[in-house]
Formats: C-alpha cells, sequence, structure tokens
C-alpha cells in the first residue's frame, strides 16, 4: 500500500511541477512523504521555495485523486501524510503472510560474496562481507528479484599453491577433531615458516603456479584437494551464521574453459595494452598510476586476469552484478570495472565496506594469529546461554541452548549491519547481547513479546481504528517496510533494514508501556491487538530478511 502512494505522490509531483526528479524521502515525525523539489525549482523560478512548496502544496490538495492523504507546505518543504482509512488499510496488509514481498521482476542478479581465500577459516573481519552480502541477497529475494549467490574459489593463487607444498612436505596430520580449514590454515601457517627459514623453496611454488596453470592433472587434483577441505569449513562456518551460497565458482575453471586466454587475446587488441616482459593496462586516462598487470613474464595470469574472465562470464548469464568487497579492494575493483567498460562489457557494481574488529586489535592469516568467525560465534553463543539462563532458568537446557545460539546470531549479525558499510566498526559482544538497548535481540525480544499478548488474547475479530499518539505512529511505521525494501536494494544499503526493524521495535515498546493492550476492551481492543499482530508479523519478515531467527519465546 504504502508503495503505491509513494509511487503515485511521485507520479503526481512530476505531472505538477514538470521535474523528472521530485527528490522523495520517507518517514520522519511530520510526514510520511515528503518533498525537497521547492528548493531544486526555486533556482529556475527565482522565487523563494517557501512560497513554490505553498503553491504546490494548494494545487495538490485540490486534486481528488490523493484520496485520503492530506498534503501541506511546511517552509520549503511538501509533507504528505496519510489519514484515518490509508492507515487502517496498511495495518491489515502488515498481517498478512509474506508482508513486504514486491512484485516479481525478472532482471537476472548474481551477488557475490565473502570470497575469502580458502586458505584457512574465516575471521572476524571476512564476516561483515557476509553479513552484508547475505542480508542483501535475502533483500533482493524479498524485492521479487531471481538472484543467484556466489562464492568465489580463488584455487589457483601463489597462497594455494603454498599449502598445497605444505601438504606434500610437512606431513601434517589432521586433529581428530580439528575443523577442515582450521587444518589448513595450521598447515599454510607452517609452510610460510618453511619458507622463511629456506627462501629456495620459492621456486617450488612457483613452478607449482605454472604446473596447475598449464593444466597438469596431478597438480590441479592437489590444489582442487585443499580447497575443497577448506572450503568446507567454511561452509559450515557461513551455516552458522545463517548465510548460503547458491553456488561455489573455481577461480581455475576459467583458464580450463578457455576464457582466460580469451580475455589476454581481447586485451592484446586494445590500444591501451602493452607487451614487454609481461602484458599489463595502461589506466592512467582513468586515473591509475600503477600498471594493471594481466600476465607475469613467466607466461602465468594473474587473479586479475581471471578475474576479468569471471565478470565476462557473469555478465553474459546474469542482467545485473554486484560484488561485496573491503575497501583494501578499492583500486582492485576500480581496476576491474575500467578494463571492463574497455573491453565494451557491463561492469559490476560494488558495495565497499571498511573493516570490523574486535576490541582486542588486529587480526592476521600469515602470522597465524586471528580470531576466526567459530571462535567468535563459540564465545558469544557462550555468553548469549548465560543471559538466557539468568532470564529463563524454568527452561529445559536444551532449549535455552537453542535459544542462545539464535540470539548469538542475532547479536553478530544484527551488530554488523547496523553500520553503514562505509563506516567502521568495532564488535563489542557486551552492547550487542544487550536485551534493553538497540540490538539483534531486543528486536527479538520485542517479537517474543507481540507474540506472547497474542497467545494470552486468544481469538479476537481484527478491527482497525486509531487515535492514540503511539497507535498512529505504530501504524505510519508499518506502511514503510515495503518501500524500506525497495530502498534497501536500489541503494545497496541493508543498513536501512537494520534501522527499520530497530525503530519498529521502539516503536511498538513505546506503543505497549503506553496504550494497554490486553485490558483494553471493544473495538479498542479488537483494533490494538490487531496492531500488535501487524508488528509481530513485519519484526517476522524484517528478521527473517536480516538472517536473524523470530523467536517465539525468550
Amino acid at each position: 500500500m504504502f508503495q503505491e502512494k509513494y509511487h503515485q505522490v511521485e507520479r503526481m509531483l512530476r505531472a505538477c511541477t514538470g521535474e523528472e526528479d521530485v527528490l522523495l524521502s520517507i518517514g520522519g515525525d511530520h510526514a510520511d512523504i515528503a518533498s525537497t523539489v521547492a528548493f531544486k525549482l526555486a533556482k529556475v523560478e527565482k522565487r523563494a521555495p517557501q512560497k513554490i512548496a505553498a503553491d504546490i502544496a494548494e494545487r495538490l490538495s485540490a486534486d481528488p485523486g490523493l484520496g485520503d492523504i492530506r498534503v501541506e507546505a511546511a517552509g520549503p518543504y511538501i509533507n504528505f501524510r496519510f489519514g484515518p482509512s490509508l492507515l487502517a488499510e496498511a495495518v491489515r496488509a502488515a498481517t498478512g503472510p509474506g508482508y513486504g514481498n514486491l512484485q516479481r521482476r525478472t532482471e537476472r542478479v548474481v551477488l557475490e560474496h565473502t570470497s575469502a581465500n580458502p586458505n584457512g577459516p574465516l575471521h572476524v573481519g571476512h564476516i561483515r562481507n557476509t553479513v552484508i552480502g547475505d542480508t542483501l541477497v535475502r533483500a533482493f529475494r524479498k524485492a521479487g528479484y531471481p538472484l543467484e549467490a556466489q562464492y568465489y574459489l580463488n584455487d589457483m593463487g601463489r597462497q594455494i599453491a603454498i599449502v598445497s607444498w605444505g601438504f606434500d612436505h610437512l606431513g601434517l596430520a589432521r586433529g581428530e577433531d580439528e575443523k577442515e580449514d582450521h587444518y589448513v590454515a595450521r598447515v599454510y601457517v607452517a609452510a610460510n615458516r618453511e619458507l622463511q627459514k629456506n627462501p629456495e623453496i620459492t621456486e617450488e611454488i612457483d613452478h607449482l603456479m605454472q604446473q596447475v596453470e598449464r593444466g597438469d592433472a596431478e597438480t590441479v587434483a592437489k590444489f582442487r584437494a585443499a580447497v575443497s577441505l577448506c572450503a568446507k569449513g567454511i561452509r559450515a562456518t557461513l551455516a552458522a551464521l545463517n548465510a548460503h551460497h547458491d553456488r561455489f565458482v573455481w577461480e581455475s575453471d576459467f583458464v580450463r574453459i578457455g576464457d582466460v586466454d580469451r580475455i589476454i587475446g581481447r586485451v592484446r587488441h586494445l590500444p591501451q595494452a602493452h607487451e614487454d616482459e609481461t602484458l599489463w593496462v595502461d589506466l592512467s586516462e582513468r586515473g591509475f598510476e600503477k600498471k594493471y598487470i594481466l600476465r607475469r613474464s613467466d607466461g602465468t595470469s594473474v587473479y586479475s586476469t581471471r578475474d576479468l574472465a569471471y565478470h565476462t562470464w557473469k555478465a553474459r548469464n546474469f542482467d545485473r552484478m554486484i560484488d561485496v568487497l573491503g575497501a583494501d579492494h578499492k583500486l582492485i575493483g576500480a581496476q576491474l570495472r575500467a578494463t571492463l567498460e574497455l573491453l565494451g562489457e557491463h561492469p559490476p557494481e560494488i558495495v565497499y565496506f571498511e573493516f570490523v574488529s574486535l576490541p582486542e586489535g588486529s587480526m592476521s592469516t600469515r602470522a597465524g594469529k586471528f580470531v576466526s568467525a567459530d571462535e567468535l560465534i563459540e564465545e558469544v553463543t557462550a555468553k548469549a546461554y548465560d543471559e538466557v539462563t539468568v532470564r529463563r532458568p524454568e527452561l529445559p537446557e536444551e532449549e535455552r541452548r537453542t535459544i542462545a545460539r539464535s540470539v548469538a546470531v542475532a547479536a553478530i549479525r544484527y551488530d554488523i549491519v547496523k553500520v553503514s558499510p562505509e563506516k567502521s566498526t568495532v564488535f563489542d559482544w557486551r552492547e550487542a547481547l544487550n536485551f534493553e538497548r538497540q540490538s539483534g535481540p531486543y528486536i527479538q525480544y520485542a517479537h517474543a513479546r507481540a507474540c506472547s499478548i497474542l497467545e494470552k488474547a486468544g481469538e479476537f475479530e481484527p478491527a482497525y481504528h486509531y487515535e492514540t499518539e503511539h497507535e498512529i505512529a505504530l501504524a505510519r511505521h508499518l506502511s514503510r517496510f515495503p518501500v524500506v525494501i525497495e530502498q534497501t536494494v536500489t541503494e545497496l544499503r541493508p543498513h536501512l533494514l537494520a534501522a527499520y526493524a530497530r525503530e519498529l521495535a521502539d516503536l511498538f515498546n513505546a506503543f505497549y508501556h503506553y496504550d494497554p493492550v490486553l485490558k483494553s476492551e471493544g473495538e479498542t481492543r479488537s483494533s490494538r491487538l490487531a496492531l500488535v499482530d501487524a508488528v509481530r508479523n513485519t519484526l517476522q519478515e524484517s528478521l527473517v530478511t536480516l538472517g536473524i531467527d523470530a523467536l517465539r519465546s525468550m
């Protein structure tokens, strides 16, 4: 409903002003929808934006097509507020299954996220990529897009060559209870120590990389076996975080099927291409000083070459490409986009994120000093179990542990996704697990409270009449959910959804505090119970889209 009204207001403003971009925003205390188009028109008409806004509001107010929407000028702003019938319609819609689902789209989307090198377990730095990526995957699907989530497995790089060498020469056995990716990391770290002691091993590593590039069956099999082992452990970590990929794409496949050779052939024909000892592209006209090297002096391709092949393959099979990358990949990502454009290919959209860290400090896979995502999940789950036990000591132990696992994932995912990607953040488990503050468990608890109220109420005939300040604020916020889903995928900013869910929990808690539900009577009781049911349903849809379990009891 809100989405329809939003686009209706957009169309009417365009018709009234003749402007294509009418600059709409949603939310706020003073309006359901607002426009700042008067500022833009003031530059053209040479009039005060306040007078322009007043004129537009007067003209639109006379249009019967607005229905139960009140329009008024507030200084230079044009505000649109929903009336009682629209609020009733919004609450009714918010009680329906799948609320927030948008119309089915035909545009095929591929979203690549996480894609950490398979030489060890995911660590805290990786999982911000995972949480941002998986939340966007869920939001796109809710917005009606057919989407494939991919993990790009680097099975050809120097790090994998070092792991493979380590398996062949160090004889390190896997521990009985040792997780696969942790075992691979132990081999990798040990092999690096050997490299430091004996630099001549570098020649053996280089030879392995040449062999895998040539398609030597034995070397390829060894590399793939090491990567498969690590990927198995990584999959388990992703599953523990409620994150899932539809496809793991192997980097070496693009060498095997000839796409890398084809890319090199196309690049050679570019006027910006140069061949001396290496093959490289001059991107100085695009503002890059460094050479964009695509082939080494020994004839082997580099990661960038295979990345170009991967993206041209994606462009053949999908309409929209989205990559989630750390801020340290900004140069690589920009060079990739620039080269694809030179080749006449469609470049990906890239969501860059700054890093998440722990108060304890930095992490390094090479030195063997890092906090793995597994360790983080285990630690936060233990803290969550303690908190659940304090709150619900009467529950059986297994039920408390089940709740704790869900609460831990909620704490981690929400604390990471609530911050806009371009801002760095520090994960503090004390804040993340705070049931009373703006955390994932706080939102889960609001959902559980709504479930409890409805369970105590039993059956009721819903009504939709709202008068109090808190009823109206809650109904208004409920109406905005579909537009927040659309905004999240349009702007690729998952923190917008996180903020919406937190605000919904805040408004619900205020409503519950000031407006009695179970103790009210007649139409008021039925209307408030319908509002509680709409909150329950919308919180559930929000939490699921955030990759968080919507618990009925906590």
